[in-house]
């Protein structure tokens, strides 16, 4: 059964719809040229502990974002910018935390690069954003499942980029994905979720 990741929540209601649906994390979006933009107080006022684990989606951050967002209750960090695995490396050791590493994938070389990251503890592999894009993630757009064929990761995967309800059980079906990450497939409009949806997309990737 594929574990579920609901991404770029932001309120109560809808974190807890996606704890009580049988989300396996809650996502966060700590990046404020997105839409679903959260920032480390908002988090602090939401019942985390109450809820199944959260992940903070960063992209190239300071340490004193990395640590704000730590103080919220927060133990994953997946990080969806430029970092270097050395940037990596160094938030491992001085954090302890859970380390992500989002890629974006287009060519089969583009997977080859995640090797670089030894010290994640996983990958998330999302599509490449479209060209001049201010944000890295998010875009409910679909890579190519068929160029994970053959490819043998070093680390446990989360697959991401344009799923819905309706194309998950596909997309697990197509990749073997032990995990899938969604947020703009359940969104009904862009940065507004939808109960309906959550609820959809993870009945539809359990049952797959």
């Amino acid at each position: 059964m594929a574990k579920v990741k609901i991404c770029g929540l932001r309120d109560e209601t809808m974190l807890r719809v996606a704890s009580d649906a049988g989300a396996d994390w809650v996502g966060f979006v700590f990046f404020q040229k997105s839409v679903r933009a959260v920032t480390a107080e908002m988090v602090c006022d939401l019942p985390l502990k109450d809820c199944c684990p959260a992940v903070a989606l960063l992209v190239n951050a300071d340490d004193r974002l990395v640590d704000a967002v730590l103080e919220t209750g927060i133990s994953i960090l997946q990080l969806h910018g430029q970092e270097s695995p050395a940037r990596v490396a160094e938030l491992k050791t001085r954090t302890g935390a859970e380390i992500w590493k989002a890629h974006g994938i287009r060519h089969f070389d583009d997977l080859r690069a995640l090797n670089e990251y030894e010290a994640a503890d996983k990958f998330l592999l999302d599509a490449k954003p479209p060209k001049g894009s201010r944000v890295p993630g998010g875009h409910g757009n679909v890579f190519d499942w068929s160029v994970l064929s053959g490819w043998k990761p070093a680390k446990p995967w989360i697959l991401s980029g344009g799923l819905t309800p309706e194309n998950v059980g596909d997309a697990i079906s197509a990749t073997g994905a032990a995990a899938v990450d969604v947020s703009s497939g359940v969104e009904r409009e862009r940065g507004v979720k939808d109960e309906t949806l959550i609820r959809s997309f993870i009945a539809a990737a359990k049952a797959a």
